[in-house]
């Protein structure tokens, strides 16, 4: 096995140094299993972080149906194939009716690229409406229609036919309190007056239903429902992002935009789809799919060959058969409630939100100034890192620690990240103050 340093080495030469790691100390992981990784030195660390192993790393039964397929074929997806029409089906089954066509790919930012294709050829329109703090991926397209990037270091701003709405945030935002959602519906409204006054038609408004790089945010009730309906009046199409959110890791629902009580016109999957195998999806209606059927071909070499349908059809079965939907609600509904007794004690957590396995905490310096608590938010990520847990932080400034673990994150789990992280506020080993 290659020491830590000769691994660093090789990274400066060959990795572009755009690449990031996590942690001052980056950690070099050899294993993972469950809800845990393993370290080189054989140390243990509680995940509490990757919501792209979904099911729990390295599930047997997801690393069986790779292994199985992969023994009687892997090609590219121009043939009848089972495996693909077999997984589509089951895959829209989980979704509202009339969102019942896929189209497959391999990563969650291609799923929000072909998603703005559709959008941009059903309305022959660019104009596209985006929440800011928003993080749609990593090609250029999304780039620009993301303002945690292009207001971000090395962002050049938006084009003009990106238009960003204050981020709905009720804790810190524009308009703040749980009544706040008709507010931030009126900024989309003037939005799109603006759009129209310049003789333009609005294409998509795009979101997550719950944000991630915002800060695990929660928009405020009524919001996305007024906003789907302004910008569908306006001749667009609502387009939900659900890279990260969905396959019932919200707990009390399958996908985060159930949540919000709409259902939109395009759905994009990505991350936990394949549980780390690389495998996304949008999925639409007919009259989308159809009419973006004008002669020009969809073809993706893999995306949806046989072995990713294979994993992705065992990612379903795995949710099913061990109820992680269920355990999503309640380990998730332990965790917010005993996170939220800790706010009680500790001044620094300003707010503590999410649904299911998908939790927020964010800290201030100041619960009346809200200032955020940046270097003391990475201070206590790399404390908990020391102790075996880890996570991240997130959000516009950087002061919000993530909680989106595996689905098999059990209630010891959730009482253990908690404990650690109270005797970490509670006797903090430097100058900073919580």
């Amino acid at each position: 096995m290659q020491s830590k340093d000769s691994i660093k080495t090789l990274r400066d030469i060959h990795l572009s140094p755009s690449f990031s790691l996590s942690y001052k100390d980056p950690l070099h992981i050899v294993k993972g299993q469950g809800a845990y990784l393993y370290d080189a030195n054989g140390n243990q660390y509680l995940d509490a972080v990757n919501n792209i192993q979904h099911v729990g790393h390295c599930h047997p039964k997801v690393v069986e149906a790779a292994i199985s397929q992969y023994q009687k074929l892997n090609t590219n997806t121009r043939y009848l194939d089972e495996t693909m029409v077999n997984y589509a089906q089951a895959l829209t089954q989980k979704l509202p009716g009339g969102l019942d066509v896929c189209f497959f790919t391999n990563s969650g930012s291609e799923s929000n690229d072909l998603a703005l294709r559709l959008a941009r050829h059903f309305t022959s329109s660019k104009e596209t409406i985006v929440l800011d703090g928003a993080y749609h991926g990593h090609l250029i397209s999304l780039i620009e229609i993301s303002p945690y990037k292009y207001n971000g270091p090395g962002g050049q701003g938006a084009p003009d036919y990106v238009h960003a709405v204050p981020m709905p945030d009720p804790f810190r935002g524009k308009y703040r309190g749980a009544d706040a959602g008709p507010e931030y519906a009126q900024e989309v409204k003037i939005i799109l007056g603006k759009i129209q006054n310049s003789g333009k038609q609005v294409s998509a408004f795009i979101a997550e239903s719950i944000m991630g790089c915002g800060g695990q945010l929660i928009p405020p009730a009524g919001f996305f429902s007024d906003a789907f309906q302004l910008v569908r009046d306006a001749g667009g199409l609502c387009i939900a992002d659900e890279v990260q959110i969905g396959f019932g890791r919200m707990g009390d629902h399958y996908w985060g935009f159930e949540t919000q009580g709409v259902t939109p016109d395009i759905v994009t999957l990505g991350k936990s789809m394949g549980n780390g195998h690389p495998l996304s999806a949008v999925v639409t209606t007919r009259e989308i799919a159809d009419r973006f059927n004008n002669g020009m071909e969809y073809f993706n070499s893999v995306g949806g060959n046989p072995v990713s349908c294979a994993v992705g059809q065992a990612v379903l079965t795995v949710i099913e058969e061990e109820k992680l939907q269920h355990n999503a609600l309640e380990v998730g509904d332990t965790l917010k409630s005993l996170l939220t007794e800790l706010k009680q004690k500790h001044a620094i957590i300003g707010d503590v939100r999410g649904n299911g396995l998908f939790l927020g905490i964010e800290l201030v310096k100041d619960r009346k100034t809200l200032e955020p608590a940046a270097a003391e938010a990475d201070h206590i990520v790399n404390e908990m890192k020391g102790k075996g847990i880890l996570l991240s932080t997130d959000g516009p400034d950087h002061n919000v620690i993530k909680v989106k673990p595996p689905m098999v994150f059990s209630r010891e789990n959730a009482l253990s990240l908690v404990e650690t992280l109270d005797t970490i506020l509670s006797f903090p080993d430097s100058d900073l103050e919580y």
